[in-house]
């Protein structure tokens, strides 16, 4: 309690501060003059910073003092609060007139030696300034301590931390580690550096024993690096570790490493503490181990992260705030997570605070006997003291004196004398550091002086606003008045207002306000005055402006421009085009009132603009010069109007305004609308808005508008060709403010947290604002509890209560406030706090009616208040544990799915189960944001169904008479799988033949089926059996064997080799036979029986298609996925890689390919085989395999290739221009030869030996045939074949007649009028080689002679084609 003294004391003290509340030094001007007379005390205007390091390699330190004052002052220091005698030591001097400090080491010396705190003292006759204390220190940068490390061993999988612990420097180092090769090492989510230095392993690899680890110190003061010892890791793995199986997705390349859940490296335990400095920047730290390395997550307990300031770096690690306030302080929680489980550690930040100011102390400049006061307020945490110096002792040590008088943080000055003046200090500390200002107190005396020109002249418009001005100064500050022609009292009021500053507002000039206006400042130590001469003009302006024309080529064009000004001003018009000068001369001609242009041409059209200035204002109006072609009249187009133009603004009021604006020209089109927009340079300035539309027969109308937006509009014409440019702005238009008139949309409130809830709102849109300070009034009760309505103003657009009840609903409603008053009160609407774990979990879960799919279930239910929030769903949780099917291996992947009732004896029905499977299930009762306890455990089993499709079918034709057929286990038996059944029918054209069905045992999975003749096709349906039924059907159709496979000499000697080529082996199933069975050569049907039934077939393919879409488990696991057949065909630069595999169709692969020589190993990602892999390098060796993308774990073994030596790329020789130049010269020298041997014929000659046309007349030959020379056809004993049917010549000579193929002629041989063939005269018998009767009686020689060819070529041992010229050229090629 306080006595009477106390309350005395107190209540002295609020009157001085009030008495004293509205004094304001003197400002003294900066005008050169006044600077130069006036007397002032020191002021630091330039110093080190406070803690202040330097380079020991520096020749010579420099410690910064400079100050001002008037006279100059003089400096001094101390170091460590001792005078410094600079005189004494030879290194040290100051500057002239400054009171830098210069240390200098050229001679010797060690800058060591100077280290200390210095302050520096800057002192005149009327007071001293001080510095800052600098601590002044010599950078160091420490060698590290010499150490012997052992190799470090460790487990693959474990956790490691290199400590760095690097040496102590000044400043503290910058920490990087690398290896021995000088490369950095890489960090990542697994391993990283702390913030301490130290790298970090969240768990190890084998590879990480590869590379040797080193700690790097940089200090960049001295610019040099030091270097800690390397740390060598030995990594012990269980398994052997090949490091081309290393591949990021699977880091230990498939083999088992024990995984192990999150712990935190760093910082250790389940809590700590950060103390971090206000406008510092916080970084918050937390490390984890485990395996696989687990995810960090932050957040702050009570609130969310400040999402403006907060930055996450290091993989996440660390959490850095910027610029930290007050508010960041608080918990902050780091999650470590991976799929074994989650570690938490709280850090608990507290933010203390350096002093910073809040009301610094500035110079105060008084005249004797006036008061003034020096305020000094600063805050931190903890609160700093405040310290007053002056002239920089202590203020109680200073000599005591009746005109100051010093009440904490203030020091009040009355009735100043001029011995008054000095430099005050004040300091404000804590324990984080000070701050230190000086502020001075100047008496000065000064008679009054004008600062502004003599006599000036001012030229003015008429109704104009008009300032004059008349700078003045003094101490004490003297009184200004105003007078006009020497007479008169003081001008203020009605027409004229008169500033403190010295300046007189004449609100409108008119002419009767012309003359001489005189300023006079007085005060007790004199007076001075000023003139200014005011002159009030009229307006320049144009009266007659030109307008738009149009002008023929080569004819005159002139355009008007009459200007009007005040007779005492002097003018000049001057005229651009299309904003650019025009250069007046030949046929461009201006005079007093127009502008002529003779001969006009197109390049005199565009905007021209004829512009009036005078020495105080201007004014310009354009038109445009449009050219045409000729003289002819000339229908002009319709074109989009020209601006409105002049807009002016009339009739105001609070929330309206009329515009006016006057037509532009409409150009043929009438104008049918006019667009007013509007833009407003508070919220979104420079941004133009719609604001109405008003038909085109308007040009005035009253504009609704929003209260406290400063407008301005512009007007856009529209036609039927589209808008005009906008107009000109008009003046803007403030309208006043009022209170909102909207209501926040979107009210609602909802609990983040068990014990809150969030009142949030859509804000009101920055036109709906209708005044400054734009605030929300929101009130919230509980519902139905007749409480009082509880209520906050918040600017935001949320407010959290806390602490609330778990689930409980609130009545919540809200209103708009700003400066000028409240708007409407928005409905009341009913929100709820947040929500906690539900209390009872559902009992008696049970199951009945259980089938292959699906199940009843029942469950007691839970009471809905225990539900402890809004009750969303009883959620059922299953998993299937495992098949009945001996040996399948399934995914135990856990499935949901909800029931919404609210019945006594609830029920449901969990359908898309597994035939033949048994199941574990469990319910929970859920709200919004969380789940229950879970019920009794049920475990049931699915009945045995119908399987699945098999996994694949394949049909693969290897001769002309068989189909082999091939077929997977389906993914999902559904049961115990005791068959295939195959149904198929033989396709002819549209339609399908009888149906065949043929069945197989459980271990069967392919089947031969012999061809009546090459051109059957087949419709196959395939399935699996069950003691249940057959289930869903693969169906596949067997492909054309010419029309649809494009046969080259490879495949047909493939297709044709006397001994298939058998087909890769298939992988092994998991699902094992039921029974046991005999394997035989070829797996004969064990029933087989046939139909009549013939179906209309649909469309045909030769793609795989399911018949059904019956859903497949996506939770069975394929029984051993595997790679398997894996081809490579190298060339000299890329290779075709083809593959088979069992995986899903829209699987991914993974090629890797290794390069001998360097061990280089490249992966490339693709999709399905087969693929081309380029960039090879020529004669080089190379392994390779393909491997699951997804898992990784199933790969094919590894393929070993040589790429080619040398690559010639293998063109079409039929397309190359030489070869086809070739060949036209051949066909001209036969040509030639076949003239010749007819003109000799004619008279009675003999041919030429063409002997060498042998092989080519062959290739003819085979060329007028219809059907290709297929190894196929079966050749005779002596080598002679028929190219139609295979038979020999000995056999189609006997039946000579069978053949309508044979008996026709040769196209272009002649025939008689009765059919027959007459006979040839160019029989060739005598130029055949052995031509002895090889003619047919119709004279055909061609099938004959080339029969005895190709055989007696066959008897010499040579190609039935070896000279044919074509093959030749091929043979070269």
């Amino acid at each position: 309690m306080l006595g009477k003294g106390g309350h005395a004391a107190l209540t002295l003290m609020s009157l001085l501060l009030l008495l004293w509340q509205e004094v304001v030094g003197i400002e003294v001007p900066q005008d050169p003059k006044i600077q130069q007379d006036l007397k002032q005390p020191p002021t630091i205007i330039k110093q080190s910073v406070k803690d202040y390091i330097v380079d020991p390699r520096d020749n010579t330190i420099i410690i910064e003092c400079e100050a001002k004052g008037n006279p100059a002052p003089t400096f001094s220091w101390r170091k460590n609060g001792k005078f410094v005698n600079i005189g004494k030591d030879p290194r040290v001097t100051m500057r002239k007139r400054l009171g830098t400090l210069e240390i200098a080491f050229r001679n010797g010396g060690r800058p060591e030696d100077y280290e200390g705190e210095y302050q520096c003292f800057a002192a005149n006759d009327l007071g001293v300034a001080l510095s800052n204390k600098i601590l002044f220190r010599v950078s160091k940068a420490p060698l590290w301590p010499k150490e012997e490390l052992e190799p470090v061993t460790v487990i693959e999988g474990s956790t490691l931390v290199l400590p760095c612990n690097p040496p102590p420097g000044l400043p503290p180092p910058i920490i990087f580690w690398m290896d021995s090769n000088m490369t950095p090492i890489p960090q990542d989510r697994r391993v990283s550096m702390g913030l301490n230095g130290d790298l970090y392993f969240s768990n190890v690899l084998a590879q990480d024993g590869q590379k040797d680890y080193s700690c790097n110190a940089r200090f960049n003061f001295t610019h040099t690096i030091q270097q800690k010892n390397p740390f060598t890791l030995k990594v012990q793995t269980m398994e052997p570790y090949n490091q081309t199986s290393y591949n990021t997705s699977d880091p230990y390349g498939g083999r088992k490493v024990a995984e192990s859940p999150p712990t935190f490296l760093s910082p250790s335990g389940s809590e700590s503490v950060k103390m971090v400095l206000r406008d510092e920047q916080l970084l918050l730290e937390c490390i984890a181990a485990g395996l696989p390395t687990p995810t960090i997550k932050w957040f702050k307990r009570g609130g969310d992260l400040p999402a403006q300031k907060v930055k996450f770096e290091n993989y996440n690690k660390t959490l850095k705030i910027v610029h930290v306030s007050e508010e960041d302080a608080g918990e902050y929680v780091c999650r470590a997570i991976n799929h074994l489980g989650s570690v938490r550690h709280s850090i608990y930040v507290e933010v203390k605070a350096a002093p910073y100011w809040l009301d610094k102390p500035t110079n105060l400049v008084l005249a004797p006997e006036e008061n003034g006061r020096l305020v000094c307020r600063a805050n931190g945490n903890p609160k700093p003291d405040i310290q007053w110096l002056m002239n920089g002792e202590p203020i109680e040590s200073a000599q005591p004196s009746v005109n100051r008088e010093v009440l904490g943080d203030t020091i009040l000055f009355h009735k100043v004398l001029m011995e008054s003046s000095a430099v005050y200090q004040c300091n404000a500390s804590n324990q984080h550091g000070y701050l230190m200002a000086n502020a001075f107190v100047s008496v000065l005396d000064m008679p009054p002086r004008m600062l502004g020109p003599k006599n000036q002249l001012i030229k003015v418009l008429v109704n104009n606003r008009t300032f004059l001005n008349c700078p003045f100064f003094g101490s004490p500050l003297p009184v200004l008045r105003w007078f006009k022609n020497g007479q008169g009292s003081g001008l203020d009021g009605g027409q004229y207002r008169a500033y403190i500053n010295g300046t007189l507002e004449i609100k409108r000039a008119r002419k009767e306000d012309e003359g001489i206006y005189t300023c006079v400042a007085n005060s007790i130590l004199g007076k001075a005055e000023n003139q200014v001469q005011l002159e009030v003009k009229e307006p320049t302006r144009i009266i007659e402006a030109p307008t738009n024309q149009s002008a023929v080529r080569r004819s005159k064009a002139r355009f008007h421009c009459k200007v009007a000004s005040d007779p005492s001003l002097s003018t000049k018009v001057t005229w651009t085009k299309d904003g650019e000068p025009l250069y007046l001369g030949g046929r461009l001609k201006k005079d007093e009132e127009s502008l002529t242009i003779s001969s006009v041409s197109e390049d005199d059209e565009g905007m021209y603009t004829c512009t009036v200035k005078s020495e105080i204002d201007q004014d310009s109006a354009s038109a445009r010069l449009t050219v045409l072609e000729d003289a002819s009249p000339i229908p002009l187009r319709p074109d989009r109007p020209d601006p409105p133009m002049d807009l002016d603004l009339s009739d105001a009021a609070a929330r309206s305004v009329r515009l006016t604006w006057i037509p532009g020209n409409d150009h043929r089109s009438p104008v049918t609308e006019f667009l007013v927009q509007f833009e407003e340079d508070r919220w979104e300035p420079g941004r133009w808005q719609d604001l109405s539309s008003f038909p085109g027969d308007l040009n005035s109308v009253i504009l609704q508008l929003a209260p406290y937006v400063n407008y301005q509009f512009r007007v856009i014409a529209i036609n039927a060709v589209g808008r005009s440019q906008p107009s000109r702005p008009s003046p803007r238009y403030k309208t006043t403010g009022s209170p909102p008139d909207a209501i926040p949309r979107d009210l609602r409130g909802w609990g983040s947290k068990k014990d809150n809830m969030e009142i949030t709102w859509e804000p009101l849109h920055d036109l709906e604002r209708n005044g400054p300070n734009l605030q929300y009034n929101v009130w919230w009760r509980r519902k139905d509890s007749g409480d009082d309505w509880t209520n906050v103003t918040t600017f935001q657009s949320k407010y959290i209560v806390h602490p609330t009840e778990t689930y409980v609903p609130y009545e919540i409603k809200i209103q708009a406030r700003n400066d000028l008053g409240s708007g409407p009160e928005s409905n009341v609407v009913i929100g709820f706090s947040g929500e906690d774990k539900p209390k009872e979990a559902p009992t008696e879960l049970q199951i009945s009616k259980v089938g292959g799919t699906s199940a009843k279930i029942h469950w007691k239910p839970v009471d809905l208040s225990s539900v402890q929030g809004e009750f969303k769903e009883y959620r059922l949780y299953y998993s299937r544990e495992s098949s009945l099917v001996p040996g399948l291996v399934v995914s135990k992947e856990k499935k949901t799915t909800g029931f919404y009732t609210t019945v006594p004896e609830p029920s449901g029905i969990l359908k898309d189960l597994v035939p033949y499977s048994r199941y574990q299930m469990f319910m929970v009762v859920a709200n919004n944001r969380f789940e229950s306890p879970p019920s009794n455990n049920v475990i049931f089993t699915t009945e045995e169904d119908v399987p699945d499709a098999p996994r694949f079918f394949r049909i693969n034709r290897r001769s002309l008479d068989t189909l082999y057929l091939q077929w997977g286990k389906p993914l999902e038996p559904n049961g115990i799988l005791i068959g295939y059944q195959l149904i198929y029918h033989r396709v002819n054209g549209s339609r399908l033949g009888p149906q065949q069905i043929q069945t197989f045992l459980q271990n069967e999975t392919e089947f031969t089926l012999r061809l009546p003749d090459r051109s059957a096709r087949y419709k196959f349906n395939l399935s699996a059996l069950t003691k249940v039924g057959a289930g869903e059907v693969y169906a596949e159709e067997s492909p054309h064997f010419t029309n649809e496979v494009k046969l080259t000499e490879a495949t047909l000697s493939s297709v044709f080799s006397p001994t298939p080529t058998p087909l890769p082996p298939l992988p092994p199933t998991t699902i094992p036979p039921t029974t046991s069975s005999t394997t035989t050569t070829t797996p004969l049907p064990t029933t087989t029986s046939t139909t009549t039934t013939t179906t209309e077939a649909t469309a045909t393919t030769t793609t795989p298609v399911l018949v059904t879409t019956k859903r497949v488990d996506q939770n069975v696991l394929a029984p051993r996925r595997e790679i398997w057949n894996l081809t490579v065909v190298p060339n000299s630069d890329y290779a075709n890689v083809n593959w088979s595999h069992n995986l899903p169709a829209d699987s991914k692969f993974v090629v890797e390919v290794t390069l001998d020589s360097n061990k280089t190993v490249t992966v490339e990602e693709v999709k399905q085989p087969p693929i081309n892999l380029r960039a090879l390098i020529a004669g080089e060796k190379y392994r390779l395999r393909v491997y699951s993308q997804e898992l990784n774990s199933v790969s094919s073994k590894f393929v070993i290739f040589k790429t080619k030596a040398a690559h010639i790329d293998q063109v079409d020789i039929a397309t190359q221009g030489w070869f086809i130049g070739l060949m036209c010269a051949i066909a001209l020298i036969i040509l030639i030869l076949l003239i010749v041997c007819f003109i000799k014929r004619s008279r009675g000659g003999k041919y030429p030996s063409p002997g060498f046309l042998t092989g080519f007349t062959k290739y003819l030959v085979r060329d007028k045939k219809d059907l290709p020379l297929d190894p196929v056809d079966q050749k005779d004993q002596d080598g002679s074949f028929d190219y139609q049917n295979g038979s020999s010549v000995r056999d189609r000579n006997e039946n000579e007649n069978s053949s309508d193929e044979d008996n026709k002629p040769l196209q272009g041989s002649q025939t008689s009028l009765d059919g027959n063939v007459k006979e040839s005269d160019d029989s060739l018998v005598d130029y055949g080689e052995g031509g002895d009767g090889q003619f047919n009686e119709d004279g055909s020689f061609i099938g004959q002679y080339t029969v005895k060819k190709d055989k007696d070529e066959t008897e010499g041992n040579e190609s039935s084609e070896a000279t044919s010229p074509v093959n030749a050229i091929y043979s070269l090629a």
